[in-house]
């Protein structure tokens, strides 16, 4: 049995395998856990392996290429078409291997370490403007069922807001005052 290429229907904890030869036949068809996975990739002869890209993929991508592996990622998208019969792990192990031996098929660079972390930041800053985003626009309605209608964009937004509070000629009560103070405390 020589597997040339191995497609992984990637899980949390199940893995489901498929293995095809030279010819494309296939050789290998296993389900097997996280632990065996490893074992199994370090025992495997070199070979090219392909993955949907998603949210392991790279993390096994690196893990693999530190075996001796080529390894391959495909956006979810193309493998789709694909899938024979039901969607499962198996035809999905399957899919894989046949939509990455297209000769046409486009693959998703496995990403080092450093660009997740790049990503990460990224992802954390984008979360951090949207909540301030939201929190603004709440605060803006609530300030408009006082008569109080606030134009500042967001960087100018706080300086305004607590004038706002403090400015006792305004139609804004003591809760009112407490829960936008509270609302944007750090």
């Amino acid at each position: 049995m020589h597997i040339k290429t191995l497609g992984i229907d990637l899980a949390k904890n199940t893995f489901q395998l498929h293995g095809v030869n030279e010819l494309g036949k296939a050789v290998l068809r296993k389900k097997v856990n996280r632990k065996e996975l490893i074992l199994f990739m370090v025992n495997l002869p070199r070979c090219d392996v392909y993955m949907e890209a998603c949210a392991t993929s790279h993390y096994w991508g690196r893990k693999f290429i530190g075996m001796g592996h080529e390894v391959k990622l495909i956006a979810a998208q193309f493998v789709k078409p694909f899938v024979r019969s039901q969607k499962n792990d198996r035809n999905d192990a399957e899919a894989i291997v046949e939509c990455g031996l297209r000769p046409s098929m486009n693959f998703v660079a496995v990403k080092a370490i450093w660009q997740q972390d790049v990503q990460v930041i990224h992802r954390a800053r984008r979360r951090a403007i949207n909540a301030r985003t939201a929190l603004i626009n709440q605060v803006k309605g609530l300030l408009a069922e006082y008569g109080i209608i606030v134009e500042e964009k967001a960087t100018k937004f706080r300086a305004a807001i607590f004038d706002l509070i403090e400015d006792a000629e305004n139609d804004l009560t003591m809760s009112m005052r407490l829960v936008i103070k509270e609302s944007l405390k750090e």
